[in-house]
């Protein structure tokens, strides 16, 4: 890095410790601590909620699908709109009915605080193997655009997270998610600007050159529904059914939901996170496809290395400290967002809420180094880890969602049936796993399984201490 990106990167760091120092001074509760006193305006709520979900690799990778394929990713995208309004319609008037802190108390107040625990240390599972793996190939990513080493990498970027979580709480996260959502957009947005002041061809052109060679493909005709995760309705129907339990039943997402003021705001924030995710993919899948045309298609570019690589060796110094800054900032809103609602969910749903500011600040610190010592127990060569940690939530999210649409439901459970068919669920998607189904079908197929599980088993089970 010259200079002048050091020095971005330094002030952009600084700003981001003395903003959540500053900001700490207006929690006077758990509830602002974990809800921002329920006062979250929509559009800073919606901004935060696409910046928690766009990690580093997303960052770095849509732009090298575009690269070596086309835009049919957009398929994906596209179902995420329709599962956000799923959620808006179906979950959302629920947690604010109850006026629930947690939404797994939504499972508590129907099944019984075990199985409201159950959840949360689902959750808790998910989120830990997910967000700490994440961490991990976030800061290889880093490693290789900075040059930093990647144990410095993890330290910098969990150090400087872990002060302003800690301090500020969700109402530092929010915002500063929104402003890094902001800058690695922007970041993208001078990407596209700078190729097509360099590209000898107009950008008319340069459009029509990708389109004659299917690089702006979008829709995928192939009817090998089962077996390809891109074929339209495969791509589609996965990216709802993903969208709809990540955003309804996974606590990171739905936190900042709850911390607006009424359910029209929250149903505002959630639905238009889907239309920015568009929005953010489509300006990401361009960048890739002209840097395509900029390296003229070279393909020796390491994999998912494309917009890096184009990063450090292309762009010129200032540019390259903001592309490096709105890097930073990929990474560190998902990881604040997660050191957050881990805290969260401990303190409401295992400990019942019995916890001051004080000892909310010390679990957070907990969790964070538990996240940050998981990127440093690890390399980049434990492929094993690091696909696990990227597909955890795939086997996950359909137990949970199905324990949501059982608690909207009129019959009796009996707990051991809930139980087992979570299980059976999240364990089906091994079975799917090895038979070749794409992923997109995971949360579809293990929903079903557990909800017919929970029935069959609560046929068999006495009719006595059923919920």
């Amino acid at each position: 890095m010259q200079p002048l990106d050091l020095s971005i990167i330094i002030v952009f760091l600084l700003a981001m410790t003395v903003y959540g120092i500053w900001q700490g001074h207006t929690n006077r509760s758990t509830g602002d601590y974990f809800l921002g006193g329920r006062n979250l305006p929509w559009i800073v709520a919606m901004l935060s909620i696409v910046a928690t979900e766009t990690s580093v690799l997303t960052f770095v990778s849509i732009p090298g699908i575009a690269y070596r394929g086309d835009w049919t990713f957009l398929q994906l995208a596209m179902g995420y709109i329709l599962g956000r309004i799923l959620v808006s319609a179906i979950l959302l008037p629920v947690y604010f009915k109850q006026g629930v802190s947690s939404i797994y108390e939504v499972i508590g107040k129907r099944f019984g605080k075990p199985m409201q625990k159950l959840s949360s240390i689902v959750f808790l599972i998910t989120r830990i193997l997910a967000d700490g793996v994440r961490f991990l190939a976030t800061a290889v990513v880093v490693e290789a655009v900075t040059g930093w080493p990647m144990p410095v990498a993890v330290l910098i970027i969990g150090v400087v997270t872990l002060i302003y979580t800690l301090s500020g709480g969700i109402k530092t996260v929010v915002w500063l998610d929104s402003i890094q959502f902001m800058l690695y957009l922007a970041g993208g947005v001078l990407t596209i600007g700078f190729i097509l002041s360099s590209l000898d061809a107009d950008p008319a052109s340069a459009l029509l050159s990708l389109a004659r060679e299917g690089k702006l493909r979008i829709i995928n005709t192939d009817t090998h529904l089962l077996s390809n995760p891109w074929a339209f309705f495969s791509a589609f129907a996965g990216g709802t059914l993903l969208s709809f339990a990540s955003h309804g039943v996974d606590y990171m997402m739905v936190q900042r939901a709850l911390g607006c003021k009424n359910l029209e705001s929250a149903q505002k924030a959630m639905i238009g996170s889907g239309v920015f995710v568009f929005i953010q993919f489509s300006v990401f899948l361009l960048a890739g496809s002209l840097i395509y045309l900029y390296l003229e298609g070279d393909l020796n570019v390491a994999k998912d290395r494309e917009f890096a690589t184009f990063i450090v060796s292309y762009l010129p110094p200032g540019l390259k400290g903001l592309l490096l800054a709105g890097v930073l900032s990929a990474a560190m809103s998902t990881l604040s967002s997660s050191i957050n609602a881990l805290a969260s969910s401990t303190v409401t749903d295992l400990l019942g809420g019995k916890a001051s500011l004080n000892q909310s600040r010390l679990i957070s610190f907990v969790w964070a180094a538990i996240l940050i010592a998981i990127a440093l127990g690890f390399d980049e060569s434990d492929n094993a880890i690091v696909i696990l940690g990227l597909q955890i939530a795939s086997f996950t999210y359909g137990g949970l969602l199905s324990l949501f649409l059982l608690s909207q439901s009129k019959k009796t459970f009996h707990p051991a049936s809930l139980a087992a068919g979570l299980m059976t669920g999240m364990g089906s998607v091994f079975l799917l796993q090895y038979a070749g189904i794409a992923w997109t079908w995971y949360i579809s197929f293990s929903l079903v399984i557990n909800i017919s599980t929970a029935f069959i088993v609560n046929l068999l089970l006495p009719a006595r201490n059923q919920t």
